[in-house]
């Protein structure tokens, strides 16, 4: 089975949730893309990691995915050509955002990969390619359709894209929230950037990765209710061996472990970090993700045109998300950059991404809906 989502800023799910599929039983050839306008690109991030290989052939996906269990990586020039081609017929038509063919370009590479079930994260929201939930809503629902239709018992989460997934956002700083997630049981210890675990803002990403993994383990009837899957995905990714599966699939895909966990351990690898201060006291109400993903796009980690070289560790962290209380002269974000010039101009802009009110924000669901067969 597999994952698919529409893209976002600090969409980083795909990276905990394949290992931890692996371990609760699954086969995950999962399939991912690049970076397309301000949405971060699954295999861009993957390419921070030292010697990880996102281009593999198609016998050694498989042999992959029997061994380990799970296996990320980009399409094979032999995987739907076709899809290529009508890519770039629609680029120069103008019709990128027809939802036919934008259902038709997903699910031939899901489809290539023979599942049994798929889920979607279909988004919507400033950040989101669908800005509104009603576009998401007629998107997701042509892909459970036709996915059905097609042979593969498929549903869609409809999630929001206003706010930046998780506290990071930016190639690398994204791969070690993925790695925190793996490694941070929710009921001890603290999340990333040392919040406890408990704070619901902390934990956005963790929240999909049980969701998606619930989901698929009623859509292949291993669980009777979401309830008694979500408590059967916790308890793996508790268990520590979600981690452990992750370093397996690094090491089988031509990562430098010991490179790795060397970059981890180290607080950033821009030259340059700058902390984005509150000017007053109160309550985050806005933390913008189109602002964000546009500011990391041009600081180089994103590309202008495919031809873009990508900067992977310049970024964001330590965001703070809506509904957060904060003080006058608390960090609000921290910049990683190239240079101070950049950094300088990438600050100011961060500035308007957040906004701070007297009273806190009405909370909005991160999941706003499923979409059934």
């Amino acid at each position: 089975m597999d994952k698919h989502s529409t893209g976002g800023v600090g969409d980083k799910v795909s990276l905990p949730l394949a290992p931890l599929l692996a371990c609760l039983g699954f086969r995950v050839p999962m399939i991912s893309g690049r970076a397309l306008g301000i949405t971060g690109g699954t295999l861009d991030k993957l390419d921070s990691i030292p010697g990880f290989k996102t281009a593999l052939p198609t016998e050694r996906i498989v042999e992959i995915v029997q061994t380990v269990g799970c296996v990320i990586c980009g399409q094979t020039d032999r995987m739907v050509p076709a899809d290529k081609k009508l890519y770039a017929l629609r680029d120069v038509t103008g019709t990128v955002p027809g939802i036919p063919l934008i259902v038709s370009s997903i699910l031939s590479k899901k489809l290539a990969e023979s599942l049994d079930a798929l889920v979607l994260d279909v988004k919507f929201g400033s950040a989101a390619f669908m800005q509104t939930k009603e576009q998401a809503r007629e998107l997701a629902q042509g892909v459970v359709a036709l996915g059905n239709e097609c042979g593969v018992n498929t549903r869609a989460l409809l999630t929001d894209m206003n706010t930046p997934l998780g506290q990071a956002a930016g190639n690398w700083l994204e791969v070690k929230e993925a790695v925190a997630i793996l490694e941070t049981p929710l009921s001890v210890g603290r999340g990333v950037d040392g919040r406890t675990p408990d704070e619901e803002q902390a934990t956005d990403p963790r929240e999909l990765v049980l969701s998606f993994a619930a989901h698929l383990l009623v859509q292949t009837g291993k669980a009777k209710s979401l309830d008694t899957a979500r408590r059967q995905a916790e308890e793996s990714l508790n268990s520590g061996e979600p981690r452990k599966k992750w370093d397996e699939m690094l090491v089988a895909q031509g990562a430098n472990l010991d490179a790795f966990n060397r970059r981890l351990a180290l607080d950033h690898m821009a030259p340059v970090v700058k902390e984005l201060k509150a000017s007053r006291t109160g309550f985050v109400s806005r933390c913008d993700a189109r602002t964000i993903g546009e500011m990391i796009r041009d600081l180089g980690g994103g590309r202008l045109t495919k031809e873009s070289v990508i900067n992977y560790d310049v970024g964001v962290d330590h965001l703070v998300k809506p509904g957060e209380e904060v003080k006058a002269g608390s960090i609000l974000a921290r910049l990683h950059a190239a240079g101070t010039t950049q950094a300088a101009a990438a600050l100011a802009r961060l500035q308007t991404a957040f906004e701070i009110s007297d009273q806190p924000p009405d909370s909005t669901p991160l999941i706003q809906d499923t979409i059934l067969p």
